[in-house]
């Protein structure tokens, strides 16, 4: 089985090698009459049977091909278009025909290499279908797979619809890979080229995938950040709203605050402007009423002495009393009239002593 490997993975080896040399000479895009390519695929189909089990059904004995072809999907969701399209090409009715449309589908697609990559990590998978020792189960498998990187370089457009693949004979024809000398030597040298031409691709490649994954994930922090800016401006704004409505509400009680303290500075001057005035008017009653009282003292020391002087002169008695009467009426008027003052006396005293409290 080592040597059955070794041989594969040198015929593998020699048709890659080939295919990107005739492509890169021819033009680099391929269709599906030349013959370089025909044989890669032949070679492909070798490399994919070997070790592959034998399943029995009622028909006999077959080593189905599609089986694990088919697991690509779930393995690569890349590769469910190649599996569809394979699945609704017309004509195809076995599954090696279907295998033959899935290698040459997933070479226009340029994702050969990353489909057989994803499913040789799974070998808890492919030990359903493969020996042990099977080349794809084996190192030599891996390095298939990488040779097959190099194929992206080339540009294939293949007409798989109205292509007989079931019927398809596979054979590896060994007269491409009988060269001379001379050819060898320029092969030598053109292997050089497409190697460094490899290198350069799969670096590119991988510097693409590498910018890719970053840019995914800047991407993804952008995304984060606008969300979270988006919020905090939508934050930013509620809280200006709320400090807005607080400043307006707060300056609509400053100003009432204010006109009532005005309102009540202007009552307090008033009311120390009233007090005032009563306090002088009371002063002036006050002294009207003394003045008054020294009157009334002075009338009835009058009276008095009247009084007397008509007992003494009988003479003078009736001018006497109608003077007594005059006076008595004028006592009365100033007796009137110091009751009222007395009365508004009193009514002051009352309102300045309800002022005062």
């Amino acid at each position: 089985m080592a040597i059955e490997r070794a041989n594969l993975l040198n015929m593998a080896n020699l048709s890659i090698k080939g295919l990107i040399e005739s492509a890169l000479s021819f033009g680099r895009t391929l269709d599906s009459d030349y013959a370089p390519l025909q044989q890669f695929f032949v070679v492909m189909e070798h490399c994919l049977k070997h070790g592959l089990k034998v399943k029995k059904s009622f028909l006999g004995h077959n080593k189905s091909l599609w089986g694990p072809l088919e697991l690509v999907e779930k393995l690569c969701p890349e590769a469910g278009e190649v599996v569809a399209s394979v699945r609704d090409l017309p004509g195809l009715k076995t599954p090696l025909g279907r295998a033959r449309a899935w290698l040459r589908l997933a070479m226009m697609q340029k994702k050969l290499a990353d489909y057989l990559r994803c499913l040789m990590i799974r070998k808890d998978l492919l030990s359903e279908f493969y020996e042990d020792t099977a080349l794809i189960m084996e190192e030599e498998g891996a390095v298939i797979v990488g040779l097959l990187v190099g194929l992206n370089v080339i540009d294939a457009n293949l007409c798989v619809k109205g292509e007989d693949l079931d019927s398809l004979v596979g054979v590896i024809d060994f007269s491409f890979y009988l060269k001379n000398d001379e050819e060898n030597s320029g092969c030598c040298e053109r292997d050089g080229q497409i190697a460094a031409i490899l290198d350069q691709k799969n670096y590119v490649e991988e510097l693409n995938r590498q910018l890719n994954s970053t840019v995914n994930g800047l991407q993804g922090r952008v995304d984060t950040l606008e969300k979270a800016n988006t919020k905090l401006i939508e934050e930013v704004i509620i809280l200006f709203h709320v400090r807005q409505n607080l400043y307006r509400s707060a300056l609509s009680t400053h100003w009432e605050v204010e006109s009532d303290l005005l309102a009540q500075v202007g009552m307090k001057h008033e009311m120390e402007l009233a007090m005032k005035l009563l306090e002088k008017d009371v002063h002036e009653k006050q002294d009207a009423l003394i003045s008054l009282r020294e009157q009334l003292e002075e009338v009835k020391a009058i009276n008095v002495e009247m009084f007397r002087k008509l007992q003494g002169s009988e003479d003078g008695l009736k001018h006497k009393s109608e003077m007594m009467g005059r006076l008595e009426e004028k006592t009365n008027q100033i007796t009137a009239a110091m009751k009222r003052m007395e009365q508004r006396y009193n009514f002051l005293s009352a309102n300045c002593h309800f002022l005062s409290g």
